[in-house]
């Protein structure tokens, strides 16, 4: 059976590249009864995909989503960086 350690190291790679038959069959069987490591598999999952989404607002011309600062709040902060 695969340690923790073995199944994290795998996990990774498996992002990367698919892995070879025995060693998913022995992942899954490890994410069966590890909690632990079947909730860094979905961290991980989560993390790719919060990257992908990143990276396609990235590639989307116009104002980048969420708030943005007026003005005032811009010539504010200025103000305050170059002031002593």
């Amino acid at each position: 059976m695969l340690s923790c350690k073995d199944v994290t190291r795998l996990l990774s790679e498996s992002m990367d590249h698919s892995l070879p038959f025995g060693k998913r069959i022995g992942v899954r069987v490890h994410l069966l009864m590890c909690k632990f490591c079947a909730r860094y598999e979905r961290q991980l999952l989560l993390i790719r995909e919060t990257v992908r989404r990143l990276a396609a607002m990235e590639d989307t011309p116009g104002e980048p989503p969420g708030e943005t600062l007026s003005e005032k709040a811009k010539e504010r902060i200025r103000n305050s960086l170059t002031s002593p």
